[in-house]
């Protein structure tokens, strides 16, 4: 189960294809946002459930539960993988009602903008997610990394039979391979590739550029990659990002579908973030032997060994951020070597291959 077909195309259509192989019948629920013909040719079955974003309306939340209860029955599933928190709420919800012994996977990949925003948690919904992860049953949980595992332990008792930690989805390193060296472009190209989100560090990694414009403005490039998320209380409007643009010098491309070829044209790849599961776009600049700079946040630090493949600033702090830029821009010699280890590291621990055997492991245990 997932919240939008688009998200499941993007981080687990390789996951389900492999169980397909292995003799699974794969069913999705998700929103379908046009996808789901293109999975029923792969052989997922698909059944829509229009998911919202945030948990606003109690109404609307209590009928898509009373979807989930009748799609468990008629399906009967023996493994129920739950991607996100959203749909790891609702679907244990469901499971209340579901009587048939069943493996509910919760697949936390990140705790989002209810774990950014500076009020904290909101204690009703400490308290519900602590009643519906109490139950004693078989659920297990996969967590992208160890802040959000510590999190979560607030909520139910964790050991190291019911949770994995596997850093992302994975990325196949057979298809997001590096043609081209770094610094082949007339100018260096530093990347952020992400939603236009506030918490996704975008308007720092802006103010770093103009920070550095005397110092780099006919050297390099800031490219801006993704689009406008208008259903996201991060987001940043399509007028206020246009203003702060600068031609031949701060680049926002929107939405590419591209984004191995955006990374192989990529001279350093930066997001900084205030928390993340585990960024997959960093995982890809990482298979496209790019050096990283990133923030010192769940998620993002899994992507970095300070030094070695890139560097770690502190969230929101724009001038460390300019000036570990303006370091990794005046060397090449560490740009081409910091990128050399970076894929070393992403085969090493994120490499799509081992990330979906971990989970079949995770599934039988």
């Amino acid at each position: 189960m997932c919240n939008v077909d688009w998200f499941f195309k993007s981080h687990r259509l390789p996951l389900a294809i492999e169980g397909i192989k292995r003799g699974y019948s794969v069913f999705l629920i998700s929103n379908n946002t046009g996808y789901f013909k293109e999975f029923e040719l792969l052989g997922i079955k698909c059944f829509d459930v229009k998911f919202s974003r945030g948990f606003a309306n109690p109404i609307f939340e209590l009928f898509n539960v009373l979807k989930l209860v009748y799609f468990y029955n008629i399906l009967k599933p023996h493994i129920i993988h739950l991607i996100t928190l959203k749909t790891s709420v609702y679907g244990n919800v469901a499971a209340f009602f579901f009587f048939k012994k069943v493996r509910i996977i919760n697949a936390i990949t990140g705790l989002g903008f209810l774990f950014t925003q500076k009020s904290g948690i909101n204690p009703h919904f400490v308290f519900f997610l602590k009643l519906i992860y109490s139950r004693k049953n078989n659920n297990k949980f996969i967590f992208q990394n160890n802040d959000d595992k510590l999190v979560f332990s607030q909520f139910t008792s964790l050991n190291t039979y019911n949770c994995v930690i596997l850093k992302g989805a994975g990325v196949n390193e057979d298809e997001f391979i590096r043609t081209s060296p770094i610094l082949s472009n007339d100018k260096i190209r530093i990347t952020l590739v992400s939603r236009m989100l506030k918490d996704k560090g975008v308007l720092e990694f802006i103010e770093s550029a103009k920070l550095l414009r005397s110092l780099l403005f006919s050297k390099c490039e800031f490219i801006l990659v993704g689009d406008i998320d208008l259903n996201n209380p991060s987001c940043i409007y399509e007028d206020e990002l246009i203003a702060k643009l600068e031609e031949n010098y701060i680049i926002w491309l929107g939405h590419r579908s591209d984004i191995i070829e955006i990374y192989n044209l990529t001279d350093i790849a930066c997001l900084p973030s205030y928390r993340e599961g585990i960024p997959k776009s960093l995982i890809e600049a990482m298979s496209m032997s790019c050096p990283i700079i990133t923030t010192n946040a769940p998620g993002c630090k899994e992507c970095v060994i300070e030094g070695v493949n890139g560097f770690l600033v502190p969230i929101k702090d724009v001038g460390a951020l300019s000036d570990k830029i303006y370091e990794l821009v005046s060397n090449s010699e560490l740009m081409n070597s910091m990128g050399k280890q970076s894929r070393k590291f992403m085969v090493k621990e994120m490499s799509l291959k081992k990330i979906i055997q971990k989970t079949f492991d995770f599934y039988v245990d």
